[in-house]
């Protein structure tokens, strides 16, 4: 994932093309979930994200269920890119199943951060956004620091 992030912050970084604002944006979500992602901005800065995720393993699987506020700071030299951070909460439901064990299932609440890169194509109604979203578990499964979920998005723009 560490390799994934540091090649689209790369590839951000080149994309020196005249850009314009977007109000919505809706997409996936690539990292730990995949998720579904809608981001909307609320003012010129801050913007409302909100997404939706499932994860699955051999034994074990969650939904994720989160949202955001993030506010936007232009990257000067470099039209249509911008740096964001900020805050939000998010909900996991997990369940655990073992043929040999008890079935198990647990609900937690998580309060997270976010910091990450954002870019809108000038001539093309896309956004591509990396970020890195640590989470706090105020509860169930995962309890205390969660190290964080990078991810890479693609998202289709409106004005």
């Amino acid at each position: 994932m560490k390799k994934l992030f540091f090649t689209l912050v790369l590839m951000v970084a080149f994309f020196a093309a005249n850009s314009q604002d977007y109000k919505s944006a809706i997409g996936l979500r690539l990292g730990y979930p995949t998720s579904i992602s809608y981001k909307h901005f609320i003012s010129d800065p801050g913007a409302i994200e909100v997404f939706a995720g499932f994860r699955s393993y051999s034994l074990y699987r969650w939904v994720n269920v989160g949202g955001a506020y993030e506010h936007h700071k232009p990257i000067s030299g470099v039209d249509g890119l911008k740096w964001y951070f900020g805050g939000g909460a998010s909900v996991f439901l997990w369940t655990y199943d073992d043929a040999f064990l008890d079935d198990d299932g647990s609900t937690s609440f998580g309060l997270l951060g976010v910091l990450g890169l954002d870019y809108k194509f000038a001539d093309a109604p896309v956004n591509l956004s990396a970020d890195w979203m640590p989470v706090f578990f105020l509860n169930g499964y995962g309890n205390g620091f969660g190290g964080g979920f990078g991810a890479l998005s693609a998202r289709y723009t409106f004005k």
